[in-house]
């Protein structure tokens, strides 16, 4: 199985996470270490990003790439 070279890797600014957006790349949540939840963005504001009907704060939350 071969991963893609993003996988796991931290979406570190608007730009990553627009493009996850707009190419529906699922994407996992974390908190600390714990994953908090994963799928493909639905909506990104300047203080949240929702993920299916959730929404999680970029100031706690980490987004990494799932795929």
């Amino acid at each position: 199985m071969i991963l893609s070279k993003r996988f796991m890797r931290p979406l570190t600014s608007d730009i990553h996470l627009y493009t996850a957006q707009v190419d529906r790349t699922p994407i996992v949540v974390f908190i600390a270490d714990e994953l908090v939840g994963s799928g493909k963005i639905a909506e990104i504001t300047e203080n949240s990003v929702k993920i299916g009907e959730e929404r999680y704060l970029r100031a706690v939350c980490t987004f990494k790439y799932a795929g």
